[in-house]
Parts: C-alpha cells; structure tokens; sequence
C-alpha cells in the first residue's frame, strides 16, 4: 500500500514538474519575440527612419542659403515702400494693402534670417540701391523686381493719387520678381521651411498682384 502510493505521488510530482516547464517555455518564448527579438528590431529601425526623415528635413543647400539672403532685402524694400502709403495714398485700398503687406513680410524677414544665423550665414543687414534707407548701396539687378534709388525717392516724394498708381505699379513688378525668387526655391532648394515659405509667398504676392491689378484697372 505504502508503495503504491509513493509512485501515485512520484507520478503527480512529475506531472506538474513537467507542466510547469512547458509554462516557463512558452513564457521565455513570448517574451523573446516581444522583447530582445523582433519587437526591439522594429522599434529600432522605426528610431532610425524617423531620425533620418528628420535629418532630410532639416539639411539645406546652396539655393536655401541665396534664397534666404536675396528675399530679405526682397522683403525690406517691400516693406519700406509699403511704410510709405502711409500718409501719403489717397485710396482706402492701397492704405490696407500696403498694411497687410507689412504685417506679413516683417515676420518673414525675421524667419529667414533666423535661418541663416542657425547656418552660420551672413544676414543681410540693408536694401542693395537703398543708401538713404541704410543700405549699403549694392547692385540690385541680381533680384528681379526691385527698385532702385531713384525709383524709390520718386515714390517718397508722391503723394494722392499719383502715389497711389506709382505705389501699385512698383509693387506689382516688386511682387513678380518676389514670385520668380520662390519658385526658383520650390525648384532647387533642399530645406523644407525655406520652400513652405516660397509656396506661401507665391499664393500670397499672386493673389495681391491681381488685387492691384484690378485697382489700376487692368483687371
């Protein structure tokens, strides 16, 4: 009787021994492929793209660097001729016009030359042709649209209608050579804020184009 039921005993013993390490088997085996396996791999190469997305999105070329240079003193004589309807048109229009061209350039100006700072590059400090303004007098013919000295005095020294004509004629070709600056940065630039940027001033300085256009009466 005795021995009978130590081998019942033995037998249940070894029973649920062999229970439990099929347990710890499939256990460790659960944990492998979710932890140190193929789980940590996949975490691993997700880390890797996004960091190498990153890194695209962040690099810039040559053509940013000009962008960023050329659109900034773009941008101040815009910005300059837009101070001076102030006082100066006679139309509701163009005082809000120029109004809304202020407010949007001034905070680009200080976008793009925060770029340029992070990139180690020269910010712009004046408007090439602008001696009177405090640039520093440069060529400007490498920037399509801008104006030159003279053309800017001429536009100082109108007033009423006729400013309002000179301002909106100026600044439809100052917006066109702006245009032709962004998409050549939408074509050639390499760092995404610089050519969102481009995106936007071209919707934005077209829409404006036609909008002077129609108060010249050419639309």
């Amino acid at each position: 009787m005795t021995s009978t039921r130590s081998l019942v005993r033995r037998a249940a013993l070894g029973a649920t021994a062999l229970a439990a390490a099929f347990l710890l088997a499939a256990c460790g085996s659960e944990d492998g492929g979710s932890g140190t396996g193929s789980g940590t791999s996949a975490s691993a190469t997700d880390k890797a793209d996004k960091a190498d997305s990153e890194a695209t999105a962040g690099a810039h070329n040559d053509q940013d660097v000009s962008f960023a240079q050329d659109m900034i003193p773009h941008h101040q004589q815009a910005v300059q001729m837009a101070k001076m309807a102030k006082g100066r048109a006679s139309s509701a229009e163009v005082e809000d016009l120029a109004s809304r061209i202020e407010k949007a350039q001034d905070p680009e100006i200080e976008t793009m030359s925060g770029w340029l700072e992070s990139w180690g590059e020269d910010v712009p400090s004046g408007m090439p042709g602008m001696d009177h303004s405090g640039g520093h007098g440069g060529d400007s013919s490498g920037m399509p649209g801008m104006m030159d000295a003279k053309d800017m005095d001429k536009l100082m020294a109108a007033s009423g209608k006729g400013f309002d004509t000179m301002f909106l004629t100026m600044m439809v070709e100052h917006h066109e050579g702006a245009v032709e600056m962004a998409t050549t940065e939408q074509e050639k630039g390499q760092y995404g804020p610089a050519k969102k940027l481009a995106g936007d001033i071209i919707t934005v300085q077209n829409a404006e184009i036609e909008e002077m256009n129609k108060l010249l009466g050419k639309g």
